[in-house]
């Protein structure tokens, strides 16, 4: 293979990589418009934002994680109660 065509096939490759990164760049956009949209009518329906991302924080943690971090908000909590 000619260097000439090493480089054929590398600038084919990296306009295919590019292409497919724009898209998903295009839809990462879309998919955070999307979710700013649903927190704005949570919140025109009353719902706590702050809440709902605690919420959906906790929900991608490990239920260990939620206890110990429960836990330690429980000992936080009774420490500033003194």
């Amino acid at each position: 293979m000619s260097d000439f065509d090493r480089f054929s096939v590398s600038a084919t490759l990296i306009k295919q990589i590019v292409s497919r990164i724009e898209n998903l760049e295009e839809k990462k956009t879309e998919v955070l418009t999307d979710i700013k949209d649903t927190f704005a009518e949570a919140k025109s329906q009353g719902l706590d934002i702050a809440i709902l991302r605690k919420l959906i924080k906790i929900r991608k943690m490990k239920k260990e994680d939620v206890e110990e971090e429960e836990e330690l908000l429980e000992i936080y909590k009774r420490a500033l109660e003194v």
